[in-house]
């Protein structure tokens, strides 16, 4: 399966529609500290574990960021 991650295009391997969260930790992102939304809409990080991401998807992660 094909998915955009941060305008990047990856592919996901294993049977059927991975989650989220699996999404996230395959492309070694923390998992806290980030915000994540899939074709646009924000995904709360409490459905990060039941959220399906489907062929073609753009994920976005945003990070925060600390400073003054």
């Amino acid at each position: 399966m094909q998915i955009v991650l941060n305008g990047e295009s990856h592919e996901i391997e294993g049977d059927g529609e991975p989650v989220l969260a699996r999404v996230l930790a395959d492309a070694g992102l923390p998992a806290r500290g980030i915000a994540v939304a899939v074709d646009g809409e924000v995904v709360p990080r409490a459905s990060w574990n039941e959220h399906r991401i489907t062929d073609g998807a753009r994920v976005e992660v945003l990070t925060a960021v600390q400073g003054g």
